[in-house]
C-alpha cells in the first residue's frame, strides 16, 4: 500500500510542476501582452539580436514552445523572415535552459515549503484584489512548480530506489552498452519529452534519477540530450497545417538540435568529463557517482546550458546556409501559390495561452479585411468590363472570395469561442467580444460585395445602359468606399484608430450617407423626367443602396476598433 501511495505521488509530483510551469507562463504571458510580438518583431533586425530576444522571452515565459509555435506563427504570416525565425529558435533552446536552473536552486537542501506556501498565500491575495491578477497566476505557478520539484525529490527519496534491486539491475543492464546506451536513451528522452509535451518534467525525472544515484549521470545526460529533439516534434506538429516558410521554421528547430547531437556524441566522454570537472566530480562512464545530489543535478544543468550555448556559437554564423539546407528540402509547390482561402495565423491551433491567441486573432482579422478590400477593387473592374470572358472570370472570383468571407467568419469565431473557454481576465472577454462583432461586421462587407456583383451581373446581362450621370455618381461611390476601407485596414493593422482618424472617418461615413440621399431624389426625378426607365432607376439604386449599407459596416468596424482601445 505504501508504494503504491508513492507511485501516485511521484506521478502527481510530475503533474504539479507541470501544471504549475503553465500557469507561471500563462501569469507571464498575460502581464506582456502584446509586447512578446512585439519584441519578436523589432528587435530581430540581425542574427545576434534575434538569438537574444529568443533567449529573453523564452527565459522570461518558462516556455521554449510558446517561443517557438509563436515564431513559426510569424514566420507564416511573412512577419519575420525564415533568417530571422532561425535566430530567435536559436536563442529559445539557450532561454529554456533558464528552467533547469531553477529546478537545480528548488531542489536544494534548503525546504522550499516555507517559500512555496508564502507564495501562495501572496498569490491568492494577489487573486482576489484582481488588482495584480496576473501576477498572482505567476506566483502560484511558481509555487506550484518549486512544489512539485520538493515533493519530487522527497518521495524519490523515500522510495529509496537505490536500494530497489529491480530499478538497480535495470540502469545497470541499460548502462553498460557504451554507446549503444547513450542512443538508447536519447531515443527514450525524446519519446518521452514528445509523449508528456514537456522538456521540463523529464528533466525534473532525470534530475531526481541522478540526484538519488540510481541513474549514471552520463545516461541522464544522454536523456537530456534526447529532450532536445523531443521538444523540437510539437512546432513541427503545428507547422504541419500551415504555409511551407512555416514548416521551413519548424524543420530548422529539429535540424539545429539534431546537428548539436551529432558533434556532442562525438566527444561526448570528454564533454561529459569536462562538465564533471568543473563540479569536482569524478566521471566514470556508466557508473554512478557517490557525491552531493545538487552536484549531480548542477551538472545536469550546466551541461545543458553549455550543449545549447555551444551548438548556437557554432551556427549562427552559418544561418544563410542552414536557411538554405531546409528550403531544399521542403522546395516550393508553384501549384500552391494562391494561399486566399487560407488562414495564415491561426490554422495552427490555439497558442500556448488565451492571451497570446487573442494576438494572433487579431492579425487573422486584419488579413480578413485585406480580402474584403481586395473585393471592391473587383467591383470596379467588374462594373467597367465589357468583354464577356473576363467578366465572367471577375464575378467567379468575387464569388469565390464571398465563400472565403464566409468561411473565414466561421473559422475565426469558433477559434475565438475556444479562446473565451480559456482563463481571460475581463479585459480579454470584453475584447473577444469586440473581436467577434467585428468579424461579423466583416463577413457582411463580403455579402455586400457579392450582392454588388450580383446585380452588376444583371446590368450586364440585361443591357441596361446607364448615363453618364449615373456611372459617375457609381465611380464617386465606389471611390468613397475605396477609401473608407482603406482607413478599416489600416486601424485593423494597428489594432488601434486615433480620434482624429475616427472623426474623419465619421464625416466620411456622413458624406456617403448624404450623397446617397441626394441620389436617392434625383433618381425619381430622373426617371419621372424619362432620362431613363423605371428598370434603370431600379437597379441603379441597388447598386448606390448596397454600396451605402456597405459603409454602414464598415463604420461598424472602426467602431468597434474605436471603442476596444478608448472606452477602457
Amino acid at each position: 500500500m505504501e508504494f503504491a501511495v508513492q507511485i501516485v505521488t511521484l506521478i502527481g509530483s510530475v503533474a504539479m510542476l507541470m501544471f504549475g510551469m503553465k500557469v507561471m507562463s500563462e501569469g507571464l504571458q498575460k502581464m506582456a501582452g502584446s509586447k512578446l510580438s512585439n519584441v519578436l518583431g523589432t528587435m530581430t533586425t540581425n542574427r545576434f539580436t534575434g538569438v537574444l530576444t529568443g533567449s529573453f522571452i523564452t527565459a522570461a515565459v518558462q516556455s521554449s514552445t510558446a517561443t517557438t509555435v509563436m515564431t513559426v506563427s510569424f514566420v507564416s504570416a511573412g512577419i519575420l523572415s525564415l533568417a530571422q525565425a532561425i535566430s530567435v529558435i536559436m536563442g529559445a533552446n539557450i532561454g529554456t535552459t533558464f528552467t533547469a536552473w531553477i529546478m537545480v536552486l528548488g531542489g536544494g537542501s534548503f525546504d522550499m515549503r516555507l517559500v512555496v506556501y508564502t507564495l501562495i498565500v501572496v498569490a491568492v491575495a494577489l487573486i482576489y484584489s484582481k488588482k495584480k491578477a496576473n501576477l498572482g497566476d505567476f506566483l502560484i505557478g511558481l509555487a506550484l512548480m518549486l512544489l512539485g520539484l520538493t515533493t519530487l525529490k522527497i518521495n524519490a527519496t523515500e522510495m529509496h530506489l537505490d536500494e530497489m534491486d529491480a530499478v538497480r539491475n535495470f540502469f545497470n543492464a541499460t548502462s553498460s552498452w557504451g554507446y549503444g546506451s547513450y542512443f538508447l536513451y536519447l531515443l527514450v528522452g525524446g519519446i518521452l519529452t514528445f509523449a508528456v509535451q514537456s522538456s521540463a518534467a523529464i528533466m525534473a525525472i532525470t534530475m531526481t534519477l541522478c540526484s538519488t544515484h540510481v541513474l549514471p549521470i552520463d545516461m541522464g545526460i544522454s536523456l537530456v540530450l534526447g529532450e532536445n529533439i523531443g521538444t523540437t516534434i510539437t512546432s513541427n506538429i503545428v507547422a504541419l497545417s500551415a504555409s511551407v516558410q512555416a514548416r521551413r521554421a519548424a524543420l530548422a528547430h529539429l535540424v539545429f538540435n539534431l546537428f548539436g547531437v551529432i558533434w556532442v556524441l562525438c566527444i561526448f566522454r570528454m564533454f561529459v568529463g569536462f562538465v564533471c570537472d568543473l563540479w569536482n566530480v569524478d566521471f566514470t562512464p556508466g557508473k554512478t557517482s557517490d557525491v552531493d545530489a545538487i552536484q549531480l543535478s548542477a551538472i545536469l544543468a550546466t551541461f545543458h546550458t553549455f550543449f545549447n550555448v555551444f551548438n548556437t556559437c557554432i551556427l549562427i554564423g552559418f544561418i544563410k546556409y542552414l536557411e538554405k539546407l531546409v528550403i531544399w528540402i521542403l522546395p516550393s509547390k508553384p501549384e500552391q501559390k494562391d494561399t486566399d482561402s487560407q488562414l495564415r495565423f491561426i490554422s495552427g491551433g490555439l497558442m500556448s495561452t488565451s492571451e497570446l491567441s487573442i494576438l494572433q486573432a487579431w492579425k487573422e482579422i486584419h488579413v480578413f479585411g485585406v480580402r474584403t478590400q481586395r473585393m471592391i477593387g473587383m467591383i470596379h473592374d467588374l462594373y467597367n468590363e465589357t468583354d464577356e470572358t473576363e467578366f465572367t472570370k471577375i464575378f467567379s472570383r468575387i464569388e469565390k472570395y464571398e465563400g472565403i468571407c464566409d468561411r473565414m467568419e466561421y473559422e475565426i469565431a469558433q477559434y475565438l469561442n475556444a479562446v473565451a473557454d480559456g482563463r481571460l481576465s475581463d479585459q480579454s472577454k470584453h475584447e473577444v467580444h469586440k473581436m467577434l462583432r467585428i468579424v461579423s461586421e466583416l463577413e457582411s462587407v463580403g455579402d455586400a460585395n457579392y450582392n454588388l456583383s450580383r446585380y452588376i451581373r444583371h446590368k450586364h446581362e440585361n443591357n441596361i445602359k446607364y448615363t453618364d450621370y449615373q456611372n459617375k455618381n457609381v465611380e464617386m461611390m465606389i471611390y468613397l468606399l475605396s477609401g473608407a476601407e482603406t482607413m478599416m485596414v489600416e486601424a485593423l493593422e494597428r489594432v488601434n484608430i486615433t480620434e482624429d482618424a475616427f472623426h474623419e472617418m465619421t464625416n466620411m461615413e456622413n458624406e456617403i450617407n448624404n450623397f446617397r440621399d441626394e441620389l436617392k431624389m434625383q433618381n425619381m426625378q430622373h426617371i419621372t423626367e424619362k432620362e431613363y426607365d423605371y428598370t434603370t432607376g431600379v437597379n441603379y439604386m441597388d447598386i448606390i443602396l448596397e454600396l451605402e449599407k456597405m459603409g454602414d459596416y464598415i463604420i461598424n468596424v472602426e467602431e468597434a476598433i474605436y471603442e476596444h482601445k478608448h472606452d477602457k
